[in-house]
Protein backbone atom coordinates (compact mmCIF):
# COMPACT_ATOMS: atom_id res chain seq x y z
CA UNK A 1 0.00 0.00 0.00
CA UNK A 2 1.01 3.24 -0.75
CA UNK A 3 0.37 6.39 0.88
CA UNK A 4 1.58 9.35 -1.07
CA UNK A 5 0.89 13.55 -1.41
CA UNK A 6 0.47 15.80 1.55
CA UNK A 7 -0.51 14.32 4.60
CA UNK A 8 -0.63 16.83 7.72
CA UNK A 9 0.26 16.02 10.96
CA UNK A 10 -2.11 17.24 12.78
CA UNK A 11 -1.72 19.25 15.90
CA UNK A 12 -3.70 18.25 18.81
CA UNK A 13 -5.79 22.08 19.85
CA UNK A 14 -6.29 22.44 23.87
CA UNK A 15 -8.34 24.62 25.31
CA UNK A 16 -8.07 24.81 29.30
CA UNK A 17 -5.06 22.24 29.17
CA UNK A 18 -8.07 19.63 27.83
CA UNK A 19 -8.07 18.67 24.48
CA UNK A 20 -10.29 20.96 22.20
CA UNK A 21 -12.25 18.26 20.13
CA UNK A 22 -14.84 21.32 18.38
CA UNK A 23 -11.12 22.50 16.94
CA UNK A 24 -10.32 19.38 16.07
CA UNK A 25 -12.87 18.58 14.12
CA UNK A 26 -13.07 21.94 12.04
CA UNK A 27 -9.21 21.41 11.48
CA UNK A 28 -9.38 17.60 9.98
CA UNK A 29 -12.34 18.88 8.17
CA UNK A 30 -10.42 22.31 6.52
CA UNK A 31 -7.56 20.10 6.16
CA UNK A 32 -9.66 17.55 3.58
CA UNK A 33 -11.38 20.57 2.16
CA UNK A 34 -8.08 22.11 1.20
CA UNK A 35 -7.09 18.98 -0.57
CA UNK A 36 -4.91 16.85 2.20
CA UNK A 37 -4.10 13.34 1.31
CA UNK A 38 -4.48 11.89 4.41
CA UNK A 39 -3.98 12.62 8.08
CA UNK A 40 -1.95 11.70 10.66
CA UNK A 41 -3.69 12.36 14.49
CA UNK A 42 -1.39 12.09 17.34
CA UNK A 43 2.45 12.29 16.03
CA UNK A 44 4.79 14.32 17.36
CA UNK A 45 3.10 17.46 15.76
CA UNK A 46 0.23 16.36 18.28
CA UNK A 47 1.89 16.17 21.66
CA UNK A 48 1.74 12.55 21.75
CA UNK A 49 3.88 12.52 24.33
CA UNK A 50 1.82 14.57 27.10
CA UNK A 51 -1.49 13.15 25.78
CA UNK A 52 -2.67 10.37 28.43
CA UNK A 53 -3.73 6.70 27.15
CA UNK A 54 -7.50 8.03 27.37
CA UNK A 55 -6.73 11.34 25.09
CA UNK A 56 -4.39 10.07 23.07
CA UNK A 57 -7.44 6.88 21.92
CA UNK A 58 -9.59 9.75 22.03
CA UNK A 59 -8.39 12.03 19.24
CA UNK A 60 -7.38 8.70 17.20
CA UNK A 61 -11.15 7.79 17.37
CA UNK A 62 -12.36 10.73 16.63
CA UNK A 63 -10.07 11.51 13.98
CA UNK A 64 -11.42 8.38 12.28
CA UNK A 65 -15.01 9.13 12.74
CA UNK A 66 -14.60 12.55 11.23
CA UNK A 67 -13.02 12.17 8.44
CA UNK A 68 -15.72 8.84 7.89
CA UNK A 69 -13.14 7.60 5.17
CA UNK A 70 -12.79 10.49 3.19
CA UNK A 71 -9.14 10.49 2.72
CA UNK A 72 -6.59 7.66 4.79
CA UNK A 73 -6.00 8.20 8.60
CA UNK A 74 -2.18 7.15 9.60
CA UNK A 75 -2.65 6.75 13.10
CA UNK A 76 0.50 7.67 15.30
CA UNK A 77 0.96 4.34 17.52
CA UNK A 78 4.42 4.54 19.10
CA UNK A 79 6.07 4.84 21.98
CA UNK A 80 9.52 3.67 24.04
CA UNK A 81 7.22 1.02 25.34
CA UNK A 82 6.81 -1.94 23.40
CA UNK A 83 3.21 -2.99 25.49
CA UNK A 84 2.68 0.28 25.06
CA UNK A 85 3.18 1.07 21.58
CA UNK A 86 1.22 -2.60 20.67
CA UNK A 87 -1.76 -1.66 22.87
CA UNK A 88 -2.06 1.61 21.02
CA UNK A 89 -1.51 0.01 17.72
CA UNK A 90 -4.55 -2.53 18.35
CA UNK A 91 -6.42 0.18 19.23
CA UNK A 92 -6.07 2.28 16.05
CA UNK A 93 -6.35 -1.48 13.83
CA UNK A 94 -10.06 -1.53 16.19
CA UNK A 95 -11.58 1.54 15.44
CA UNK A 96 -10.49 1.48 11.25
CA UNK A 97 -7.28 3.36 11.12
CA UNK A 98 -5.80 2.69 7.52
CA UNK A 99 -1.81 2.68 9.36
CA UNK A 100 0.57 2.71 12.01
CA UNK A 101 3.35 5.29 12.46
CA UNK A 102 5.61 4.11 14.76
CA UNK A 103 8.21 6.21 15.90
CA UNK A 104 11.79 5.00 16.88
CA UNK A 105 11.78 4.61 21.04
CA UNK A 106 13.16 7.79 22.44
CA UNK A 107 15.31 7.89 25.13
CA UNK A 108 16.21 4.26 26.11
CA UNK A 109 18.71 4.42 22.94
CA UNK A 110 17.75 0.66 21.72
CA UNK A 111 20.58 -0.93 19.49
CA UNK A 112 19.22 -1.91 15.85
CA UNK A 113 18.54 -5.05 17.21
CA UNK A 114 16.46 -3.88 19.67
CA UNK A 115 14.67 -1.85 17.15
CA UNK A 116 14.34 -4.64 14.81
CA UNK A 117 12.85 -7.16 17.62
CA UNK A 118 10.49 -3.67 18.73
CA UNK A 119 9.03 -3.59 15.26
CA UNK A 120 9.07 -7.05 14.50
CA UNK A 121 6.86 -7.98 17.92
CA UNK A 122 4.26 -4.74 16.99
CA UNK A 123 4.11 -6.17 13.52
CA UNK A 124 3.52 -9.86 15.01
CA UNK A 125 0.14 -8.86 16.91
CA UNK A 126 -1.70 -6.93 14.20
CA UNK A 127 -2.39 -6.61 10.83
CA UNK A 128 -2.48 -3.36 9.92
CA UNK A 129 0.08 -1.60 7.86
CA UNK A 130 3.06 -0.20 9.79
CA UNK A 131 4.82 3.23 8.78
CA UNK A 132 8.09 3.12 10.61
CA UNK A 133 8.64 6.77 11.55
CA UNK A 134 12.92 7.38 12.06
CA UNK A 135 13.47 10.81 13.71
CA UNK A 136 16.66 10.70 15.44
CA UNK A 137 16.50 14.39 15.95
CA UNK A 138 13.84 14.09 18.45
CA UNK A 139 14.66 9.90 19.65
CA UNK A 140 18.37 10.03 19.36
CA UNK A 141 18.71 6.64 17.95
CA UNK A 142 18.81 6.01 14.49
CA UNK A 143 17.36 3.31 12.15
CA UNK A 144 19.92 2.34 9.44
CA UNK A 145 19.37 1.44 6.21
CA UNK A 146 20.33 -2.11 6.75
CA UNK A 147 17.75 -2.69 9.65
CA UNK A 148 14.86 -0.99 7.68
CA UNK A 149 16.00 -3.65 4.38
CA UNK A 150 15.81 -6.25 7.22
CA UNK A 151 11.85 -4.95 8.64
CA UNK A 152 10.65 -3.88 5.24
CA UNK A 153 10.62 -8.24 4.67
CA UNK A 154 7.43 -8.08 7.27
CA UNK A 155 4.64 -8.34 5.32
CA UNK A 156 2.73 -5.68 7.01
CA UNK A 157 5.71 -3.23 7.31
CA UNK A 158 5.07 -0.52 4.52
CA UNK A 159 7.15 2.86 4.18
CA UNK A 160 9.07 4.84 6.06
CA UNK A 161 8.61 8.33 7.35
CA UNK A 162 12.11 9.81 6.82
CA UNK A 163 13.31 12.96 8.76
CA UNK A 164 16.66 12.20 8.74
CA UNK A 165 16.84 15.67 6.34
CA UNK A 166 19.40 12.93 4.59
CA UNK A 167 18.59 12.90 1.07
CA UNK A 168 20.51 9.80 0.43
CA UNK A 169 18.38 7.73 2.10
CA UNK A 170 15.54 7.53 0.01
CA UNK A 171 17.68 6.48 -3.19
CA UNK A 172 20.07 3.73 -0.93
CA UNK A 173 16.87 2.18 1.02
CA UNK A 174 15.34 2.16 -2.38
CA UNK A 175 18.20 0.28 -3.86
CA UNK A 176 18.41 -2.48 -1.17
CA UNK A 177 14.34 -2.64 -0.25
CA UNK A 178 12.92 -5.65 -2.12
CA UNK A 179 9.51 -4.96 -2.61
CA UNK A 180 6.56 -1.50 -3.05
CA UNK A 181 7.94 0.29 -0.02
CA UNK A 182 6.02 3.99 0.75
CA UNK A 183 8.63 7.24 1.11
CA UNK A 184 7.23 10.28 2.76
CA UNK A 185 9.07 12.46 4.00
CA UNK A 186 8.85 14.12 7.55
CA UNK A 187 10.86 17.54 6.53
CA UNK A 188 8.90 19.85 4.85
CA UNK A 189 11.88 22.25 3.86
CA UNK A 190 13.25 19.12 1.29
CA UNK A 191 10.14 17.83 1.19
CA UNK A 192 10.30 18.69 -2.62
CA UNK A 193 13.53 17.11 -3.12
CA UNK A 194 13.00 14.07 -0.94
CA UNK A 195 10.66 13.65 -4.36
CA UNK A 196 13.13 13.47 -6.78
CA UNK A 197 14.74 11.10 -4.93
CA UNK A 198 12.34 9.06 -5.37
CA UNK A 199 9.89 10.09 -2.21
CA UNK A 200 6.05 9.58 -2.33
CA UNK A 201 4.69 12.66 -0.23
CA UNK A 202 5.27 14.08 2.55
CA UNK A 203 4.08 14.17 6.47
CA UNK A 204 3.87 17.65 7.16
CA UNK A 205 4.23 20.52 9.74
CA UNK A 206 3.19 23.19 7.43
CA UNK A 207 0.25 21.80 6.43
CA UNK A 208 -1.42 22.22 9.11
CA UNK A 209 -1.70 25.90 8.22
CA UNK A 210 -1.06 25.62 4.59
CA UNK A 211 -2.70 22.88 3.54
CA UNK A 212 -4.33 23.79 0.40
CA UNK A 213 -0.63 24.90 -1.20
CA UNK A 214 1.52 21.88 -0.08
CA UNK A 215 -1.34 19.41 -1.50
CA UNK A 216 -0.56 21.58 -5.08
CA UNK A 217 3.11 20.98 -4.73
CA UNK A 218 2.21 17.57 -4.79
CA UNK A 219 -0.48 17.08 -7.31
CA UNK A 220 1.90 19.33 -9.24
CA UNK A 221 4.38 16.83 -8.92
CA UNK A 222 2.38 14.14 -9.84
CA UNK A 223 1.23 15.85 -12.17
CA UNK A 224 4.74 16.35 -13.41
CA UNK A 225 4.62 20.51 -13.26
CA UNK A 226 7.88 21.67 -12.21
CA UNK A 227 7.64 24.85 -12.74
CA UNK A 228 4.56 25.06 -10.20
CA UNK A 229 6.34 23.31 -8.04
CA UNK A 230 9.30 25.93 -7.42
CA UNK A 231 6.71 28.27 -7.64
CA UNK A 232 4.67 27.35 -4.87
CA UNK A 233 7.43 25.73 -3.08
CA UNK A 234 9.32 29.03 -2.59
CA UNK A 235 6.02 31.08 -1.75
CA UNK A 236 6.01 28.37 1.73
CA UNK A 237 10.37 28.49 2.52
CA UNK A 238 9.59 31.44 4.90
CA UNK A 239 6.87 29.50 6.62
CA UNK A 240 9.18 26.48 6.28
CA UNK A 241 11.55 28.00 8.22
CA UNK A 242 9.56 29.68 10.99
CA UNK A 243 7.80 26.94 11.93
CA UNK A 244 10.80 25.72 13.24
CA UNK A 245 12.36 28.71 15.30
CA UNK A 246 11.38 26.97 18.79
CA UNK A 247 10.08 23.34 19.38
CA UNK A 248 7.01 22.11 17.16
CA UNK A 249 4.52 22.11 17.31
CA UNK A 250 4.39 25.99 19.28
CA UNK A 251 5.07 27.88 15.91
CA UNK A 252 2.63 26.27 14.51
CA UNK A 253 -0.01 26.36 16.87
CA UNK A 254 0.22 29.88 16.74
CA UNK A 255 0.18 30.07 12.97
CA UNK A 256 -2.90 27.84 13.37
CA UNK A 257 -4.33 30.44 15.89
CA UNK A 258 -3.68 33.28 13.52
CA UNK A 259 -6.15 31.51 10.89
CA UNK A 260 -8.59 31.14 14.17
CA UNK A 261 -8.18 27.44 14.03
CA UNK A 262 -7.66 26.85 17.59
CA UNK A 263 -5.88 28.59 20.53
CA UNK A 264 -1.86 28.88 20.46
CA UNK A 265 -2.00 26.47 23.87
CA UNK A 266 0.73 23.98 24.26
CA UNK A 267 1.55 21.63 27.00
CA UNK A 268 4.02 21.76 29.63
CA UNK A 269 6.85 21.14 29.12
CA UNK A 270 6.65 23.40 26.02
CA UNK A 271 6.38 26.55 26.94
CA UNK A 272 4.47 29.45 24.90
CA UNK A 273 7.16 30.77 22.61
CA UNK A 274 8.76 34.14 22.43
CA UNK A 275 7.50 37.34 21.40
CA UNK A 276 9.91 37.38 18.37
CA UNK A 277 8.83 34.20 17.21
CA UNK A 278 5.40 34.67 16.79
CA UNK A 279 6.08 38.37 14.89
CA UNK A 280 8.52 35.73 12.70
CA UNK A 281 5.40 33.39 12.08
CA UNK A 282 2.87 36.17 11.40
CA UNK A 283 5.54 37.53 9.08
CA UNK A 284 6.23 34.27 7.21
CA UNK A 285 2.06 33.96 7.03
CA UNK A 286 1.57 37.20 5.32
CA UNK A 287 4.72 36.59 2.82
CA UNK A 288 2.95 32.94 1.96
CA UNK A 289 -0.17 34.61 1.65
CA UNK A 290 -2.35 33.47 4.05
CA UNK A 291 -2.72 35.87 5.81
CA UNK A 292 -3.56 40.07 5.62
Amino acid sequence: MIFKGSIPALITPFKNNEVDYESLSKIVNWSIDEGSHGLVPCGTTGESPTLNHNEHKKVVEECIRIVDKRVPVIAGTGSNSTDEAIDFTLHAEKHGADAALIVTPYYNKPTQEGLYLHYSKISEVTKIPIIIYNIPGRSIVDMTVDTMVELSKIKNIIGVKDATNDLMRPLISAKNIKKEFCYLSGEDGTAVAYLAQGGHGCISVTANVAPKMCSEIQNAWMNHDIKLVQKLNLKLVKLHQALFIESSPGPVKYAASLLKLCDSNTRLPLAPIKESTKTKVKEAMKDSGLID
